[in-house]
Parts: C-alpha cells; structure tokens; sequence
C-alpha cells in the first residue's frame, strides 16, 4: 500500500535495525483518515472472506481492527493480557512472547466471544517473528474456528514471522512490507509487489491445521528467544480455563483509491512480534 509506506518514510524513526517507530500515526496517536483507507484495503482484499469476527491482540491492534470491522460490518473481539473483574465465564488462554518487552504473556479471550461457527480475521499491527499472531491462532483454532486470513499494517519482512505463516499456508496481507531498516541513514527499503501472488497460498487454512512446529510457535521460552527457533521449548496447547485463576503478565497490492491521503508518531508494539 503505496499510501501506508510514504508515511512511514515521512514519519517513522528507525530507532535499531529491528525497531521501527511509528506512533505518530499508528500506534499512539492515531491518524483515522490513514486508518479508514487500511481499513476499505483490508476489505478489497479479503472480499471473498465469509468474514464474521475480527480478532486482534491489546493493545496497539485494536484501533485498526476497530476500523477494519466497520468496512465489515462485524465485531471485534481482542485478546486481553489482563484478567478484570469484568470478564466472566470460561476462557481460552494461550502465551505469548513480548518481542519488546523480553518477556511472555498470558492472554485470554472468553469463549462467549469465539466459537466454532466465527471465520475470522486476524488484524495486527506489526509482524515480525510471528509470536502474537501465532498465540491468535492458537486460541482460535481451540475455538473450532476458522482462520478466513492475518491482516497486517506493517510487516518486517527480514524477520522470519510472515515467511513463516504463508508456508503453512494462512492468506496473509501486509500492507507495508519493510525489507531493510538502517539506524544509520534512517533509510528505509519496502518490498515491491504483491506477497500473496508471489509466495503465499490463497487458501485458508483450517481449524486445527497450524503446520509443522506450530505449538512451539506460541513463543513460551526464555525472554528474547526468537520466535519459532528451533531452541524453543514446545507449547503444550491453551486450555480452557476458568475466568478467575487466569494470571496476568504483562502482531500488497493497493487499490487506486490509496493515492489520495496522508496525516500526522510508531513504536514497537507492546506484545506484538
């Protein structure tokens, strides 16, 4: 998405080689015009999805899966990392690692909110190693639902999350794919054409059918262990678990319409990797 790269070249701040900032307009202060023209690509793109729920993570997803859902017309539910006194019933719970905070999550979402009839889609901010989306899965596929596709705003394509997901066959959609971030210069290089033709499968993939290694995905190892490395310890799959005794610790092709707006700060998100 042409739209969505301009402004990060305009705006974001290359803060590390693997950390790009963004909140001026993504994940802080929120620019909605941006996000209603994500939200109608989003839409473009996964039109033939019977989509009927949009999952994302808190917190930094929830504004974009919030404006995603209104180009859809269904609701959002997101994963919380905290237990309230407001939740109640049974939970689907899973873990997942903070690829900025170098620690793991646990993460529930009720199971009133997700159940085998929902297709969904998952929308994220950020994508690198792929820990929070795969944790999102998880709890979807403990549902005994469908995972229609993964939506992605920006997608760190030098780390190995989203290569990851499309070889075991998830639709994946990045709007902004980075190739190359220099801390240096503040250069930043974005991969040109579309992903989903030139690498990914169209298809959905299932309930349950999270490829090879998957319950190792979740990213339940030692803080700063990368995502799916062949060093993480497996993940026994989340269970269904009671509201109460839950602990809390604490994520291209454009349409033409996306040539018309821009606005006005990013940050590595809270428990997205």
């Amino acid at each position: 998405m042409e739209l969505l790269e301009e402004r990060i070249r305009r705006d974001g701040v290359v803060k590390s080689e693997g950390v790009l900032k963004v909140d001026s307009f993504l994940n802080h202060q929120l620019d909605i015009d941006l996000f209603d023209a994500m939200g109608e690509e989003f839409k473009r793109l996964f039109a033939d999805a019977p989509v009927t729920k949009i999952l994302t993570i808190e917190a930094s997803g929830i504004g974009i899966a919030c404006v995603v859902a209104r180009h859809f017309g269904v609701p959002v539910v997101f994963a919380k990392k905290a237990q309230s006194i407001n939740l109640d019933g049974e939970m689907y719970s899973t873990r997942i690692q903070s690829f900025t905070h170098g620690r793991v999550y646990d993460v529930i979402v009720a199971k009133k909110f997700l159940g085998p009839d929902d297709h969904v889609l998952i929308i994220d901010d950020f994508l690198a190693n792929g820990c929070a989306l795969n944790g999102l899965i998880e709890l979807v596929n403990e549902a005994g639902a469908t995972v229609e596709g993964i939506g992605i705003a920006v997608e760190k394509g030098f780390q190995p999350g989203g290569a990851d997901l499309r070889e075991r066959g998830y639709r994946l959609e990045s709007l902004a794919i980075v190739e190359s971030m220099d801390p240096d210069t503040g250069k930043i290089a974005f991969r040109q054409g579309s992903v989903t033709k030139r690498e990914a499968s169209t298809g959905r993939a299932a309930s349950g059918d999270l490829g090879d290694g998957a319950a190792g995905r979740a990213c339940d190892g030692a803080a700063g262990q990368a995502c799916g490395a062949a060093a993480a310890p497996a993940v026994p799959a989340p269970a269904v678990v009671p509201a109460p005794p839950v602990a809390v610790a604490s994520s291209t092709s454009a349409s033409p319409e996306f040539a018309a707006f821009a606005g006005g700060p990013r940050e590595e998100p809270e428990a997205h990797s």
